[in-house]
């Protein structure tokens, strides 16, 4: 049995004024195995997260495409212009199809 996946942790601001650049920060625990290490002479499986996907208000912002080189528990930092209130989903998708959900609303006035 497969176990799912963390929660994700989103740190966005509440609200922004018109044309403010935003930083938002995602944190999602995860061992990120590559199936290259050993424990006692054992393989310990692959288990990697693939993809992470963002959208504001339905529109792609950020996709990023995860490999072997990234670290356990991935962390990322990124910036977005407000322009109006907007709705953000957050999508973490793994290599045994797993996924993890994450939302948030900014409100620009």
């Amino acid at each position: 049995m497969t176990r799912p996946l963390s929660a994700p942790r989103i740190r966005i601001p509440r609200s922004a004024r018109p044309g403010e650049v935003i930083e938002i920060r995602t944190l999602i625990e995860h061992p990120m195995e590559t199936g290259l290490r050993h424990d006692g002479g054992a393989a310990i499986p692959r288990d990697m997260l693939n993809r992470l996907l963002v959208r504001m208000n339905g529109e792609t912002v950020l996709a990023v495409d995860v490999r072997n080189g990234t670290a356990a528990n991935p962390y990322h930092v990124f910036f977005v212009r407000m322009e109006r209130t907007s709705s953000f989903e957050f999508t973490w998708t793994d290599e045994a199809g797993r996924i993890a959900r994450a939302e948030a609303r900014v409100t620009v006035a």
